[in-house]
């Protein structure tokens, strides 16, 4: 266990049960929307929800997270230092450094970057532990959790993120 793993509460967890499920209708839905969802939670309740708009908004920047963060931040000039993001696919190198810039304290997610195809992440070699450090250790992550829930959404070669 790294240092920076933690316990998550049953707000992260109900959240990440709700994640997955809405995973799953997106992926049903068979749109251009990748099948990843993430919530924004502020003080153990959800205050944002974002999908996967890369392909909608034709916008590689567009992921779940950077979603969820930008709908939590809009009505809220305070911010959302420390905060939760829950996903359903362990947050790429894109999304952790965002998330480290909105002073999110917890991440928890559902499939982890080892399980699934490599096209998720762009830089293989650096892990959700390196950025805990980098963040001086004010990063505390939980996953994977209900990984078996959602893996096929993430091993299909037709859905990129």
């Amino acid at each position: 266990m790294s240092k920076h793993e933690i316990d998550p509460t049953e707000a992260e967890l109900g959240a990440l049960g709700h994640a997955i499920r809405r995973a799953l209708e997106v992926a049903n839905r068979h749109d251009d929307r990748a099948p990843i969802v993430a919530a924004v939670l502020l003080d153990d309740e959800v205050v944002a929800w974002g999908d996967n708009e890369v392909h909608v908004a034709n916008d590689p920047t567009r992921h779940a997270e950077i979603v969820a963060i930008a709908n939590a931040c809009a009505d809220r000039p305070e911010g959302i230092a420390g905060a939760t993001v829950v996903t359903s696919l362990q947050p790429c190198e894109m999304c952790l450094g965002a998330m480290g810039m909105a002073g999110v304290e917890r991440v928890v997610f559902a499939a982890g970057k080892a399980s699934v195809r490599g096209g998720y992440f762009a830089y293989p070699d650096l892990g959700i532990d390196d950025f805990a450090k980098a963040a001086s250790g004010s990063l505390g992550w939980a996953g994977p959790l209900m990984e078996a829930d959602v893996l096929r959404l993430y091993a299909d070669p037709d859905r990129e993120h």
